[in-house]
């Protein structure tokens, strides 16, 4: 399995307890398997759960399988204390990670930026973040913490951006 994103291990101790934590697009479940072991209840979501169904039977696991490009936001207001979202960029669910934090919640987002393409995939720019583009959008509804947009060397050289925001209380 690869490493966990050096952004989730950093800022996921500020994620609340107090409801579960969204892994969006978990792929095989790196970060939902770190949280778990973290002591949070985590649902993780993907539109191929075959990776990650072999943890199925973790106490404190839901699985979700999800096309969520296509079908509707599969999640209600509130219903995470976190959402973590790494290496996946889909710009039509912004406004639905952001409504389903509860107040107080953290959201944490690492994924590629412009500029990735000398490094590697993905290098089409719709799958790029522009130039500040997460604190722009998010930054209108939840209180950043923290923001990086530049080259990274680990896990892998990347161009990438990062935010840790909060749902206002």
């Amino acid at each position: 399995m690869r490493p966990i994103s050096p952004w989730i291990r950093k800022y996921a101790s500020l994620i609340p307890q107090s409801r579960p934590v969204l892994d969006l697009a978990c792929g095989a479940g790196r970060h939902s398997l770190y949280l778990l072991d973290a002591g949070y209840d985590v649902t993780a979501v993907d539109i191929n759960i075959s990776s990650i169904a072999a943890y199925q039977e973790k106490v404190g696991l839901s699985i979700v399988e999800a096309d969520l490009e296509k079908d509707r936001w599969p999640f209600s207001r509130g219903a995470f204390s976190g959402i973590v979202v790494v290496n996946y960029l889909w710009r039509p669910l912004f406004a639905d990670i952001a409504e389903s934090l509860t107040p107080g919640g953290i959201l944490l987002y690492d994924t590629f930026a412009l500029g990735n393409e000398k490094y590697g995939r993905p290098r089409n720019p719709d799958f790029l973040l522009a130039p500040g583009e997460l604190a722009e959008f998010f930054g209108a509804s939840l209180e950043i913490v923290d923001f990086f947009e530049g080259v990274v060397d680990e896990p892998s050289p990347a161009c990438r951006q990062a935010i840790v925001a909060r749902k206002p209380l």
